[in-house]
């Protein structure tokens, strides 16, 4: 069957979310917000719809009352968050949304990273338990987390990062061998790291890597939490994400079975003494030949990634295998990196999304019918282009755990609210 874009055949209703005054914000397509029976909605609350963060900026986490009176129900407060991923927000138990986890600044001078941890909250009896570590993801089973060094990501890739009380540490070592992705027990609260940067450094070398300062992004963990992917990444100049090189790898939860997935090495022009960083548009990085980005697995066994593979770069579904058997997915009608998720009850549907276009500024929100290669375009939203890579608004669409419902950020009003978008007309009772 040819590849083609389907007509909406009944209209998706779209509604914002809540009826209070106030800007609202989820973060990243890869964790649902979404409570059980779609009663609940996870989010955060800030005074402003878009203004430069500084350590000090206030983002307030709640939840809001879908059951009820739609109401937004703060229940803390958080210093540490950005505008891509907020405050890392997200369920220890999506099924009975009972428990909470986010990150925050802390007072004291221990911990894995100093001046970060994150914080429990139990919906049920209103109370808190605070840990001295700060979470990149949550284990689906509740048991553990991972964690890296925020103030690290703050000078690598500033949109996903947190910036220490002085600012942009200027003493971080480029690839140190005591630093790299860590395991964090959530009833202890010990840590152990899995996997170091030098380790990863060590792993198939490459010669672009020498100079380089290393980091990690995008972990995430399967469905029954046995299995990790991670993107590893290295630059020569921070201040120019085309210069980012891309690896996708996975291992298990104790660190070991790594295995290399993919790498988007490649030479760089951009290095070049007389290349103007600042020629490089806001966009551009997310719509490079050569990104690796916004890996998610589909199950136990398989990731969706938007990156090249074989001279070509698609949405390709990797085995997390060796060797890894690669399919392309879409080819020819999903031509653009997104935010990409597979629902939660029929592996039939991937949602995702574009990047604005240049000309028109909207965005596109997207379904896409695996079984019968068909894509139905549900929304055009726009978005404003005074707008920077640090406080842009990504539509970052996530499920429902029913699968009815899509949820989205956007500021096509002109403020920064959440939306539902009622997808049944496509995908079926």
């Amino acid at each position: 069957m040819h590849s083609l874009v389907q007509p909406i055949p009944r209209t998706c209703p779209i509604s914002r979310i809540g009826n209070g005054a106030g800007h609202y914000f989820f973060g990243y397509y890869d964790k649902t917000n979404w409570g059980a029976g779609n009663r609940v909605l996870l989010g955060h609350r800030v005074a402003a719809r878009d203004f430069e963060l500084a350590p000090d900026s206030v983002a307030e986490i709640g939840y809001f009352d879908l059951a009820g009176s739609g109401d937004f129900h703060a229940c803390g407060r958080t210093t540490a968050w950005n505008w891509q991923m907020g405050s890392q927000l997200q369920w220890l138990d999506a099924a009975r949304s009972e428990r909470l986890i986010y990150n925050i600044r802390t007072d004291g001078s221990t911990g894995l990273y100093p001046g970060f941890g994150s914080v429990i909250f139990d919906r049920a009896s209103g109370r808190s338990r605070q840990l001295d570590t700060p979470i990149y993801v949550a284990a689906p089973n509740g048991r553990y987390a991972l964690t890296v060094d925020y103030e690290r990501l703050y000078v690598t890739h500033k949109t996903i990062g947190y910036a220490g009380l002085a600012g942009r540490r200027a003493d971080l070592q480029p690839c140190p061998g005591d630093d790299g992705i860590h395991h964090l027990d959530l009833e202890t609260g010990e840590t152990r790291l899995l996997v170091s940067y030098a380790d990863l450094k060590a792993l198939d070398h490459r010669p672009s890597m020498d100079k380089a300062i290393h980091w990690v992004s995008h972990i995430e963990i399967n469905p029954s939490s046995s299995r990790i992917l991670f993107l590893h990444r290295w630059t020569e100049r921070v201040e120019d994400e085309t210069c980012f090189l891309h690896r996708l790898i996975t291992m298990d939860p104790d660190g070991g079975s790594i295995r290399l997935l993919e790498c988007s090495d490649h030479p760089l022009p951009q290095l070049q003494d007389d290349f103007d960083p600042t020629a490089v548009g806001t966009f551009d990085y997310e719509k490079s030949e050569y990104q690796i980005s916004h890996p998610l697995w589909r199950d136990d066994h398989h990731i969706i990634v938007w990156g090249p593979h074989a001279g070509a770069i698609h949405y390709h579904l990797y085995e997390d295998a060796e060797p890894a058997l690669v399919s392309i997915v879409g080819k020819g009608v999903l031509t653009e990196n997104g935010h990409m998720t597979y629902s939660p009850v029929d592996q039939r549907w991937l949602l995702t999304d574009t990047y604005p276009d240049p000309v028109s500024n909207e965005r596109i929100l997207i379904l896409y019918d695996v079984a019968n290669d068909i894509r139905y375009d549900i929304g055009t939203l726009y978005a404003d282009p005074k707008l920077t890579k640090e406080n842009r608004c990504d539509l970052h669409p996530r499920w429902s755990q029913d699968g009815r419902t899509v949820c989205i950020d956007s500021m096509h009003e002109h403020e920064r609210q959440i939306y539902a978008i009622d997808v049944s007309a496509i995908v079926g009772p």
